[in-house]
Parts: C-alpha cells; structure tokens; sequence
C-alpha cells in the first residue's frame, strides 16, 4: 500500500512543473520543473532585462550577445538585450540605446532603469509571479519615471512556453512625456538563426513574420496589430514566437517595430515615426504626474509554424 500511495503521489506531482523563483547575485533565476527559463539580470547593463529565453525543449530563443560572444551571432545593436522595456524619448532623454564608450554627457546622455527591490515572488505549481521596481534614472540623477514589472511564468505543455508580462509605469513629482519614436518598446531579440535576413555572406535567412491583419515580413513593420509572430529555424526544429498585445492596452491595437534582422518591438508610443503622412510628434503621450499607465502582453513559444501557433485563438484567449 505504501509503494502504490508513493507511486500515485509521484504521478500527481509529476503532471505539474513548479515554477520556481531562485535569488542569486545579480539576478532572479526562473525555474519550470527545475529547468531554466530566464533569468531577470540587474546589475550588470543600463537598464534591467531578461535572458536567456529557454523555449520548448531548452532550446535557447534569443540572442546571446552582448551577455555572451556566442558563435554566429552579429555583433550590432548593444542594447539589445534579449528581453526587455525601455524607450527611446522620455521628457527627451534616451532610455534606449547604450553608450558603452560614454561619449554622449549632459543631456545627450542615455539615461539608466536601475532595479530597486523585489516586491513578490511566488513559486507556483501552474504559474509563478515575479513581481519587480525600477527607477529611470536621467543623466543628472533625479528619477522622473518609476515602474513596476510583473512577470508572470505558466507551466503547460512540453511543446510550448507562455508567459505574460505587465508594467505599471508611474510619473514622479513631474508631468512625464513619452515622446513618439520607432526606439521603443517592449521588444525581444530573436535567435539568428530565426531572422528573415542573415548577414551578407551567411546564406538566405529562414524565417517569416506574419500579424493580425495579414500582413507578412517587411510590410509588418510598424502597422497595427493585436499580434505578430515570428517564425524560424533553431537546429532541426522550427519555433514560433507569438507576442501578443492585450486590447485594452494603450492605443490598442498598438504599432509593431518588427525588424527583418530580429528585432521584434510593441510600441505604444509612435505614430509619425513610422507613419510619416501623421504629424510630428502625434504619438507622444503625456503621463500626468503621480498618475499610472498600466500595459498588458503575452508571449507564447511553441513548435512549428505559425499556423499551428494557432495565434488568432491564443488572442482571443488572452482578450478574455
């Protein structure tokens, strides 16, 4: 009787993955059924971020540099850093790009979103919750802007990764413009091997982009959608990545900053940069002070194309 109670214990336990959070030097390791999935980074770039993105089966999703100099990997775009929220124009400060080499000073100087403290972290059998603050932090010290990101992680299905992830950002003691601009916003690094364009001399890219309205690959860029997916090889197997924008976000559907070479972007905050027939300036947003904007979005890793992502039903889930 105690090795059957064992065994139907052990079955039970089984069929759900914990979602784990770890405290480490620097970072938050995250677990699904003791594998890793990402790793919430905070001290060591400008701004916080999130790698590596573990896919189905381990296999890795984003690009490595500049965390690491991986084999066959470009080396551009610093920033870059697999997963992650900032923006090009708040009050006209660049919280985007990097200046490794500090050549930019005063006001031309990119500003930084430090981490400040962990506020929850709940392991779960079905999901777990990361719950993180930040202060933006300008060039001259004061913090115009705080956030507040929470990660949620689902265990499911061996074929698939999902996960939603939500930040509240909140004005400080000044009104906060975020100005339109293509240089934004949540956006994610894709694997080389997944882009639609390789580098010159490293044979034709293999993947495809495709949204909510039809559109595909360059014709993607900067339109609206409640979701585009990409598409590509890694190894012997294709992924699809679908990231989807919730409904009642900002501006929904919102515009979509989705590069040919692996850049994919939501952007809340453009319209005449990627719309040059809109005035200059249409997409800035003003977040009064002391006031909250809140923004919602999922990102669903499974095998295969994205047909079989089946991401029109995956939105429809999500808008729910």
């Amino acid at each position: 009787m105690r090795t059957l109670l064992f065994a139907l214990i052990s079955i039970c336990a089984s069929s759900f993955a914990d979602v784990t959070f770890t405290e480490q030097p620097g970072r938050v390791r995250v677990e699904i059924g003791g594998q890793l999935f990402t790793e919430y980074h905070y001290d060591d770039a400008p701004r916080v971020y999130y790698w590596p993105l573990m896919g189905p089966g381990g296999v890795k999703m984003t690009r490595s540099y500049p965390m690491e100099n991986a084999e066959n990997e470009e080396h551009d775009h610093l920033h870059h850093r697999s997963l992650w929220f900032s923006h090009g124009s708040v009050n006209g400060m660049d919280f985007w790009t990097e200046d490794p080499e500090h050549k930019r000073t005063g006001k031309n100087a990119p500003g930084t979103i430090k981490h400040v403290k962990i506020l929850a972290k709940e392991n779960g059998a079905k999901f777990g919750v990361l719950q993180t603050e930040q202060k933006w932090m300008a060039p001259d010290g004061t913090v115009p802007l705080r956030s507040v990101q929470t990660l949620r992680v689902y265990d499911g299905p061996s074929t698939e990764r999902v996960f939603d992830f939500e930040i509240a950002l909140i004005a400080g003691d000044k009104d906060v413009v975020f100005g339109d601009t293509k240089e934004g916003t949540f956006a994610m690094r894709i694997a080389e091997s997944m882009r639609l364009v390789q580098p010159k001399g490293k044979g034709e890219g293999r993947g495809s982009i495709v949204n909510s309205e039809g559109a595909k690959d360059a014709k993607a860029w900067g339109q609206r959608a409640n979701w585009v997916a990409m598409s590509g090889p890694i190894g012997e197997k294709n992924y699809t990545i679908t990231f989807l924008s919730h409904p009642s976000n900002l501006r929904a559907p919102q515009r979509w900053h989705a590069r040919d070479y692996g850049l994919f972007a939501v952007n809340p905050f453009c319209e005449h940069d990627m719309n040059k027939s809109q005035p200059k300036d249409t997409g800035n947003y003003t977040l009064k002070t002391g006031e909250t904007l809140t923004l919602k979005y999922r990102i669903a890793i499974t095998e295969g194309d994205a047909a079989a992502a089946k991401c029109a039903e995956r939105f429809a889930e999500y808008a729910k």
